[in-house]
């Protein structure tokens, strides 16, 4: 005797509940997402919680010959 449609569709969605449960562990997605501040001279990316102040010392440390505004325009006032 085997299974029916009801016990084949039980073990398909039970199986792909383990697969989503594996999945969750890993952040790097989310991390990827997360970077959206951008220099615009070297193209380098930032997660979005870097503050000013690493701002400009990228800025200063990579492109001193670039304003800052250059890098970052985001840090207009």
């Amino acid at each position: 005797m085997g299974g029916g449609n009801g016990q084949k569709a039980k073990m398909a969605r039970e199986k792909n509940l383990e697969k989503q449960k594996a999945a969750k562990g890993s952040q790097l997605d989310s991390n990827k997402k997360a970077m959206t501040i951008q220099c615009k001279v070297c193209m380098q990316t930032f997660i979005c919680t870097t503050s000013e102040v690493k701002c400009r010392e990228h800025a200063e440390a990579k492109h001193p010959k670039s304003d800052i505004n250059a890098c970052f325009p985001h840090l207009k006032k």
